[in-house]
């Protein structure tokens, strides 16, 4: 009902201005009254209006077009009693939801249409030129009013859309803790305890033989042990940048790494270039290390090879382990914790690349990785990138600051057209070179406007320094005094110059000498104009007319200027306010984000602590003491402990999803609409449970969240739920929620979307695309949308 409200009171208030006055208003006023015919061409003009303005939200440009066809039959059979503002409403319409060249166009054609109307009633007479500027004026204030909304609006959308990814990341939190932590954990079980229960049971069965083999052992051990109890305690330390990738080259790390699998009795040779770094370079290092450790585990002995070789953006990994030498020992088995190759998989998806894994051809296993390099030697030319970046600052151009230059160019200029006979004495041709020189003089003074936002004190600067052409305009070109008069007109130029000082000049308490310095300075230029000619007020100039003239002139203007400088002020205060509450709800999003990590690393840090820290400090003490065979038993009690949390962790993991809650099922999409229904709304749901069956969790997770957050945007009418299967996709509709294909709601489905794709239709349709296999995590594939303005 509100949005209903939205659209169509302004409409309704229009047509019922004109209906008013066509009657009785007219014929009280004395004017025209149309005749039959005509007021049938009115009338439908009228309707056809309304009816476009109704739906200048959802459809701007057809909008836009009826209500350029309404002015032009309305004008033609009332000239002077249709008002046809439905046209400059439609083009603010179309400058706030259509991107900048959609909106010249469509105020091209406006202007276009008011030009021929103007040529049609005026003819070709000299109050055409007055007629022309007027209407195109008009328009491209309207057009450059709605761009910079727009551009409001598209900043307030980003905001919208970091916080709700930054509440979804507070959802997470706690579950992507948990997943990183448990990756982590399954890398020290790997390498570091793996390698100790190996290289005990060697020395072990070779000691009677190989008695060098035990020293070596519990040296390793328990070098191995300290460097596990490091690794566990760097988890458990609670460091706020865990995430963040090292910036120092891998390549030295990862020699190392498989040199210390070098050690272990098995030939190894590498590959690498020199200068790996960044995130690629830290799953090539996760990577690798489980890769060799797997071997290790079932190939002992066996060669390896490693090779990472740079293509165009990417780094193509490769892992072969010769077939094993016989059958694996016995003491080897069981040590796995089932997470290997997948934990491969989600390093290399993580950071945007795939793997796979699988037996060679000729024998052993192949591991064989293709991520994205964003820190090689590769890209496009500088001078491409350079050039793209002008082309987004061209179409990041607002059409507000060319309209106001337009505006305080045109005012005065349309006026010195209308009353040119009485400042010249002459004809309009023979007045044309001083309406020349007229026209240069506004548009060099209305010129620095472009820069107000961007500069807006060379700005200012540059308005005040070119108004004192037209005093030396007026004694060196000849023109006649009063062209001061439209100079008070151009003025406009040093009102939003002052207003740009507020809002964008930066330290709002040192912007006050802008309204000083404008008041004077057009005071003085006012009165240079008025008496460059030797006249001033009939008599000849003197100072003291000149002082009497500027005294009361400056104090005017100081009042006009320093109130439009304190309206600035307010308006840049609401912007500060509203900035600030942004990044409040942002960090404090970001803060709670950071607590559930924090609280799901302290859960973890009490179970290592507990079991796996104790009994890893256990094996180096005894390491340290020469007792192999404590050693290997504490080592395999360690690794056991460490396996049983990874596996408590994975199956927390499937039973419970982001904020430690049940992960949905198909089923509960039933009882999601159901809960709706109970609450008083019409919902239907269809497609189950067909289209759910053999999903991933993940994808249900997905679809479920989705669902969820539409239906409870707030609309209460009747809605819509559909989910249907195509190939390796699901398609999720969801008609009915017009409150969810704007603002917030509709920032955080794009937040929910992940490697799907997401359509809004303004008539409250939400249509997602979930694919039903893996894929890379990224932006969405595609996001259409609409604006989240209501406003028009």
């Amino acid at each position: 009902m509100e949005t209903t409200t939205r659209n169509w009171l302004l409409p309704a208030l229009l047509a019922a201005g004109q209906l008013a006055w066509l009657w009785p208003g007219a014929g009280l006023a004395g004017a025209e009254v149309p005749g039959a015919a005509a007021l049938v061409a009115v009338l439908g003009a009228v309707v056809a209006e309304t009816a476009a303005l109704g739906r200048r939200r959802q459809t701007p440009v057809r909008a836009l077009a009826w209500s350029l066809g309404a002015l032009f039959v309305g004008q033609l059979a009332w000239q002077d009693g249709y008002f046809g503002l439905g046209a400059p409403i439609a083009l603010y319409s179309v400058a706030v939801r259509r991107p900048v060249p959609v909106t010249v166009r469509a105020l091209a054609a406006a202007v276009g249409v008011e030009w021929l109307l103007s040529l049609i009633h005026v003819g070709v007479r000299p109050a055409l030129a007055s007629e022309l500027a007027l209407g195109a004026l008009v328009y491209a204030v309207c057009a450059g009013l709605g761009e910079a909304r727009r551009q409001w609006l598209k900043g307030r959308s980003l905001a919208a859309r970091r916080l709700a990814g930054a509440e979804e990341t507070r959802r997470r939190a706690g579950d992507t803790e948990r997943r990183r932590l448990a990756r982590e954990l399954h890398d020290v079980s790997a390498h570091h305890l793996t390698s100790v229960v190996i290289t005990a049971d060697a020395a072990r069965r070779l000691g009677g033989s190989r008695p060098e083999l035990t020293a070596e052992a519990l040296s390793f051990a328990e070098r191995t042990g300290n460097e596990t109890l490091t690794a566990l305690q760097r988890l458990v330390g609670l460091l706020r940048d865990v995430d963040r990738p090292d910036p120092r080259p891998m390549t030295a790390r990862i020699e190392e790494l498989i040199a210390g699998f070098g050690r272990l009795g098995r030939p190894i040779d590498a590959v690498l270039p020199a200068d790996l770094a960044g995130p690629a370079a830290e799953a090539v290092h996760g990577i690798v290390r489980e890769a060799l450790t797997n071997a290790l585990r079932y190939a002992p002995g066996s060669a390896a090879h490693v090779s990472v070789v740079r293509g165009e953006g990417v780094l193509e990994l490769a892992v072969d382990n010769a077939p094993p030498r016989g059958a694996a020992p016995d003491a080897v088995g069981g040590l796995g914790s089932g997470r290997g190759v997948a934990g491969m998989k989600e390093r290399a998806v993580a950071v945007g690349g795939e793997l796979t894994a699988g037996p060679a051809p000729g024998g052993g296993w192949r591991v064989r990785a293709t991520l994205p390099d964003a820190t090689g030697p590769w890209g496009p030319p500088d001078g491409e990138s350079e050039g793209a970046g002008r082309r987004d600052v061209l179409r990041e151009q607002r059409l507000a600051d060319p309209a106001l230059v337009l505006t305080a160019t045109l005012l005065p200029l349309v006026f010195a057209l209308v009353t040119v006979e009485d400042w010249t004495g002459t004809s309009l041709r023979a007045a044309l070179p001083d309406l020349l020189v007229v026209a240069a003089l506004l548009v060099v003074h209305a010129l620095p406007l472009l820069w107000r936002r961007r500069a807006p004190w060379p700005a200012f600067l540059g308005v005040l320094a070119t108004s004192w052409l037209w005093p030396a305009a007026v004694a060196g070109a000849g023109l006649p005094s009063r062209v001061s008069e439209f100079f008070a007109g151009g003025a406009l130029a040093e009102l939003l110059a002052v207003y740009a000082i507020a809002v964008y000049g930066r330290g709002a308490a040192r912007t006050w000498p802008a309204w000083c310095a404008a008041a004077v300075s057009l005071a003085g230029t006012l009165v240079a104009t008025a008496g460059a000619d030797g006249e001033l007020m009939g008599e000849n100039s003197t100072g003291p007319i000149a002082l009497v003239m500027f005294v009361p002139l400056t104090m005017v203007f100081a009042a006009v200027f320093a109130g439009l400088w304190g309206a600035g002020l307010a308006v840049r205060r609401r912007r500060l306010r509203i900035l600030a509450w942004d990044d409040y709800a942002l960090a404090g999003a970001l803060w709670h984000a950071e607590r559930a990590a924090d609280a799901e690393r302290h859960r973890l840090a009490a179970k290592l602590h507990d079991a796996v820290l104790h009994p890893t400090s256990a094996l180096v003490e005894q390491a340290r003491q020469g007792r192999l065979e404590e050693v290997a038993a504490g080592a395999r009690s360690a690794l056991a402990a460490m396996r049983e949390l990874l596996h408590s962790l994975a199956k927390a993991e499937e039973e419970l999803g982001p904020g430690l809650a049940p992960t949905p099922t198909a089923a509960d999409l039933t009882t999601l609409c159901r809960t709706v229904r109970a609450a008083g709304r019409d919902v239907t749901l269809r497609g189950l449970p067909e289209a759910a069956r053999d999903l991933p969790a993940s994808v249900t997770l997905s679809a479920y969240r989705m669902v969820e957050a539409a239906l409870a945007a707030g609309d209460r009418g009747p809605a819509r739920v559909t989910l249907r299967r195509r190939r390796d996709t699901l398609r999720v509709t969801v008609t009915g929620v017009p409150l969810a294909v704007t603002g917030p709601v509709a920032e955080r489905l794009k937040v929910q979307v992940g490697t799907g794709s997401i359509t809004f239709e303004q008539t409250g349709t939400v249509r997602v695309s979930l694919p039903t296999r893996p894929s890379p995590p990224g932006p969405p594939e595609s996001v259409q949308e609409v604006s989240p303005s209501p406003h028009a």
